[in-house]
């Protein structure tokens, strides 16, 4: 009986780390007010508290919306009414050094309060505009896109 109580409990330990380690998620949508989408594979979803946002997601508010956003290192991004930014890239993996963020802001205005992956390594963190790109030094930026 003890021995199936071992075995029981590692094959939970085991498939919860599988499962987290196959996590294709980034991030989540912390907040929403008013319309929220998120474009994803050519398709438009409506964006709810909690949705799991994956590298490529088109994050848009519609005209009185926003959103508040909170990646797997920790970054906060925050969208006012009528934006729209793409999350281009995202590789949080520390113990390995792999770590980029590279974002596009496509218009509207946009918050980026920076986490884990501009600390540990600013240089992997660009945030793109149509006619700009910032490398991210500091902790907080806001952009806006006409």
């Amino acid at each position: 009986m003890r021995y199936l109580a071992l075995l029981v409990m590692a094959v939970v330990v085991w498939s919860g780390s599988c499962a987290y380690g196959a996590s294709d998620h980034i991030g989540i949508v912390k907040t929403v007010s008013g319309e929220v989408s998120v474009v994803r594979g050519g398709r438009s979803i409506a964006a709810d508290p909690n949705f799991r946002l994956q590298e490529g997601d088109v994050i848009r508010t519609g005209p009185s919306g926003k959103a508040g956003l909170i990646l797997e290192d920790d970054t906060v991004i925050s969208l006012g009414p009528g934006s729209s930014i793409a999350i281009t890239n995202f590789l949080f993996q520390p113990n390995e050094r792999k770590l980029s963020l590279v974002a596009r802001v496509l218009q509207g205005t946009i918050s980026y309060l920076s986490g884990q992956i501009a600390k540990l390594m600013p240089s992997a963190v660009r945030l793109e505009t149509p006619r700009a790109t910032v490398g991210v030094r500091g902790t907080h930026v806001l952009i806006e896109v006409d």
